[in-house]
């Protein structure tokens, strides 16, 4: 079986160890995610594991004929080639196979009947023929078109220099290219900073029938959660395996996370003690020898540290001026690029309090839209009007651009916040992975990443009662995620947003607009309205799809017309969300009961592969077999329990998704 394994890996740079003896294997069929904080190391590992860099010490194995594929997070850059020849270049080993199976069929023609060599050759040549074929070589032109497809490329892009795409579509690229080699291990880093939300659709459902091993880093929770069924966590150096997708790595480790805090703060409180008593006595003669004694216990102990990534932090946006109840109204709103109809009499309204998600495939007119409505779009059909009382805060990708100078970024952010708000400047960088000495970076060395993290914080810092945000997530991690998600949902004022990411769009809306391109240039575009968030949405689009019905679902409206489907009943909507939400608990419970059978069989199996490494132990032959034997059952115990939780999280899934 193809494998990558390493162990006891560590590296170090300068003074700091980035890895401390670690290890890992990677098999086929292994679902695998790597998380940690930023800076704790995670791309480096990969880089050792693709062979990309080498340890300082330890083993790296790859098993004979494994083929590894290796995405790094940025800066690939491709030119010189058509996007058609460029994806070609991923079959280039297999080209080799099939140089040398020409090479040993001239052999084989002006060959002698000795029996020994030919006998030889004609093995060599079947197999490689047989490698060729199983390659999927002979049917290239048609994975590349699915693959490019899948990744959002258009069938006008085929022929294009690969050099003219940007850097977002560069990586695409490069991501299509490792994805083509059919490998048997994929490591890929950050593959969805660069996808739309369909094109991260189609990778998790390509990674989910993939048949080798993957490893992947990502700091999107739903397409973790899809596509794992294990997480290592790398924390100071260190190496640790947790059973399940990423959000049953997140429960067990919210626990251990308690117990830590919990032993940080005895171990806080008996450090305050030492240094009080070391303080009292260090200087009084008599006690000297007993205040040595405590400085030389204090140097010893082993500080606790809590981990940056899960630290919990709560950041407030300040209070929305108080408005009308109508935010925001949009009539017969229309746009075009040149001959291309984007938006179509478009008609809208937006109430306080809602949180409105607009969803649609790339070249939909979503940020179209939110640039209209933010008044940074001027050249449009119709009429945007605000509601009484209402200022709007609005956040792109472009919003860094205007950030500028040699201001720290402290010193920049004071000047902008309020009073009441400068205390908790600090938290509130952290939570835009602004950390310790970060915060006195000047503008004019900050990445893109690092400047729109800014803007969005500034925007955030300014009273305002209606949000207007594009793509907010981009470039923060899962915590910090988190964070802005809990932030706008206690937030009291109006959102309207786009993002790629779904479970941020499932947990934040509370509406969704659907905006669809025209079928030709210059037909009008179209526009939906969902009476509820992002995953009450997606299930309406396929019980559609299930029904082969073009009609629209109940809880849609036409918002280019006045015609609105009336859905359930309050009562029926009532006792159907009764139903589901007591389906849930039960469904919670089990998941819970599950993941602590799965925690408890992990444990056990560390205690005996700790037995088994005892020189008493592994010098018995008897000892050895009754060890091995538990080992074997408990492993077996770990996949039906790994099964069985799987199959309950899909459950778990299924019910939450589906609509009340």
């Amino acid at each position: 079986m193809a494998f990558v394994r390493f162990s006891h890996i560590s590296l170090a740079f300068g003074d700091r160890d980035i890895l401390k003896d670690v290890s890992l294997h990677l098999a086929a069929g292994s679902r695998a995610c790597l998380t940690g904080a930023n800076g704790s190391g995670k791309s480096t590992l990969m880089k050792i594991m693709a062979g990309a860099l080498a340890a300082d010490s330890g083993d790296r194995a790859v098993q004979k004929g494994t083929r590894v594929s290796y995405l790094p997070q940025s800066g690939i850059v491709h030119r010189g080639r058509s996007l058609r020849d460029e994806a070609e270049t991923a079959f280039a080993p297999i080209r080799e196979l099939l140089a040398r199976s020409e090479a040993i069929g001239k052999t084989l023609e002006q060959a002698k009947s000795d029996e020994g060599p030919v006998a030889a050759l004609l093995e060599e040549h079947h197999r490689l023929q047989e490698q060729v074929e199983q390659s999927g070589y002979y049917r290239r032109e048609a994975e590349i078109s699915m693959v490019l497809g899948g990744l959002g490329f258009a069938p006008d892009d085929i022929d294009r220099d690969a050099g003219e795409f940007s850097g977002g579509w560069q990586m695409r690229i490069a991501l299509a290219k490792a994805l083509l080699e059919q490998p048997d291990i994929l490591l890929l880093d950050e593959p969805t900073n660069y996808l739309d939300i369909e094109a991260r659709t189609w990778l998790e459902n390509r990674l989910c029938n993939f048949p080798g091993g993957c490893l992947l880093v990502s700091h999107d929770r739903y397409f973790l959660d899809i596509t794992v069924n294990e997480v290592y966590e790398l924390f100071q150096g260190n190496l640790k395996r947790y059973a399940g997708n990423y959000s049953a790595y997140e429960k067990v480790r919210e626990v251990e996370l308690a117990g830590l805090i919990k032993r940080y703060e005895e171990q806080q409180e008996e450090i305050a003690k030492t240094e009080a008593l070391i303080r009292r006595f260090r200087y009084k003669a008599s006690k000297a020898a007993f205040a040595q004694e405590l400085i030389k216990r204090l140097e010893k102990i082993e500080r606790i540290e809590i981990p940056e990534s899960l630290k919990k932090i709560n950041i407030t946006l300040p209070p929305p001026p108080h408005c009308g109840r109508i935010v925001l109204t949009l009539e017969g709103i229309g746009k075009n690029y040149g001959e291309r109809r984007v938006l179509s009499g478009l008609d809208l309204l937006v109430e306080a309090g809602e949180r409105l998600v607009v969803a649609g495939r790339n070249g939909a007119g979503k940020s179209t839209l939110l640039r209209v409505i933010a008044g940074s779009d001027r050249d449009y059909e119709g009429t945007v009007k605000y509601g009484a009382g209402v200022s709007a805060g609005y956040f792109s990708q472009d919003a860094a651009e205007a950030m500028t100078g040699n201001e720290q970024i402290i010193e920049f952010l004071e000047a902008e916040a309020s009073a009441a708000l400068i205390p908790k400047l600090r938290d509130m960088l952290g939570a835009f992975l602004f950390r310790g000495d970060d915060v006195y970076k000047p503008i004019s060395v900050l990445s893109g990443g690092e400047k729109n993290r800014l803007a969005l914080l500034r925007m955030l810092l300014k009273p305002m009662n209606l949000l207007i945000l594009d793509e907010p997530t981009n470039h923060l991690d899962l915590h910090s995620k988190d964070i802005l998600l809990d932030a706008l949902r206690t937030f009291k004022g109006a959102v309207i947003f786009v993002s790629h990411d779904r479970a941020f769009m499932e947990a934040l809306s509370t509406k969704t607009l659907e905006l669809s391109p025209a079928a030709e240039i210059s037909a009008p575009a179209a526009a939906r309205l969902f009476f509820g968030n992002y995953a009450y949405y997606l299930d309406r689009l396929e019980r559609e799809a299930a029904d082969g019905d073009t009609a629209r679902p109940a809880g849609a409206a036409a918002v280019n017309g006045r015609n609105v489907i009336t859905r359930n009943s309050a009562a029926e909507t009532r006792e159907l969300d009764k139903q589901r939400q007591a389906l849930i608990r039960r469904l919670q419970r089990r998941e819970e009961e599950t993941l602590k059978a799965l925690e408890n069989l992990e444990s056990e199996k560390t205690l005996l592969e700790t037995e088994l490494a005892r020189p008493e132990v592994y010098s018995s032959g008897d000892k050895v077999k009754t060890i091995k034997f538990k080992l074997d059952e408990c492993t077996a115990a770990i996949e039906s329990k790994t099964g069985e939780w799987e199959k309950l999280a899909a459950e778990l899934k299924a019910a939450k998704r589906a609509p009340a």
